[in-house]
C-alpha cells in the first residue's frame, strides 16, 4: 500500500501545474527605430516592478496600420540588438519574428506562457497605448493571462478600465516617426537613438526616401 501511495503522489506532482517562479517583462513594439525614450521606459518600469529581466520583442508585421512602411524585421532586430547591448537587464525575444505575419499580442503571450510556465509575465507599454487597448484582439483574455504595466508621466492621468500597473517614468518626447522624418530630411538624430543604432542606420542607409 505504501508503494501505491508513493506512486500516486509522484504522478500527482508530475501532473501539477508549474508555479511561476520568475517575474519577467516583455516590451513589444515595431522599434522602427528603437530610441532613447523606449530604453528609459523599459528600464524604469522593469526596475520599479522588480522584474528579473525585460525582453524586447520586435513584431514581424504590425497590425495597427501605423507602420505600413516599416523596414525589414531583420534590420529592426539588429537595431534593437545594438540598442540594448551592454545592459544585462535587457534581452531579445524573437518569437513574433520567427512566426512571421501579423503580430497579435494575446496569441504571442499565450504561446510564451505555455512554453515557459515558470515565468510570470508583465507586458510593458507606453502610456499612450493604453487608450487603444479596447481595440486589441482578445484584450479581456490578455489581462487575465498577463499583468499589464504602463509608463505614466506627471501630466498623464494614469487611468484605465483595465487592470494596469502604472509606473512613473520621465517625460521624454521622442517618437520613432519624428526620427524617421529627420532621417529623410538628412537631419541629425544624435542623442535621440543610441550611438550604435545611429551608426547602423547610417551604414545601411535606412529610412532614405521612405514615407509614413
Amino acid at each position: 500500500m505504501q508503494g501505491i501511495a508513493t506512486t500516486i503522489t509522484q504522478r500527482q506532482l508530475q501532473e501539477a501545474p508549474v508555479q511561476p517562479q520568475h517575474r519577467v517583462g516583455i516590451f513589444g513594439g515595431t522599434f522602427d527605430p528603437p530610441h532613447i525614450g523606449q530604453l528609459v521606459l523599459a528600464e524604469s518600469i522593469g526596475r520599479q516592478l522588480g522584474l528579473e529581466k525585460v525582453y524586447w520583442m520586435p513584431n514581424a508585421q504590425p497590425v495597427d496600420g501605423r507602420h505600413a512602411s516599416a523596414i525589414a524585421p531583420a534590420d529592426r532586430v539588429q537595431m534593437v540588438r545594438q540598442a540594448i547591448m551592454g545592459n544585462p537587464f535587457f534581452d531579445l525575444e524573437l518569437i513574433e519574428i520567427y512566426h512571421g505575419g501579423p503580430s497579435l499580442t494575446y496569441q504571442t503571450m499565450l504561446a510564451l506562457t505555455q512554453a515557459h510556465p515558470e515565468n510570470a509575465y508583465t507586458f510593458i507599454m507606453g502610456g499612450d497605448l493604453v487608450e487603444k487597448l479596447p481595440t486589441w484582439a482578445h484584450i479581456d483574455d490578455l489581462v487575465q493571462l498577463v499583468q499589464l504595466a504602463a509608463g505614466k508621466t506627471t501630466q498623464q492621468a494614469g487611468q484605465s478600465d483595465y487592470p494596469i500597473i502604472w509606473c512613473d517614468v520621465p517625460k521624454i518626447q521622442i517618437s520613432a516617426s519624428d526620427i524617421r522624418t529627420k532621417l529623410r530630411l538628412n537631419q541629425s538624430i544624435r542623442y535621440l537613438v543610441p550611438e550604435r543604432v545611429s551608426y547602423f542606420i547610417e551604414e545601411y542607409h535606412l529610412y532614405r526616401g521612405l514615407y509614413d
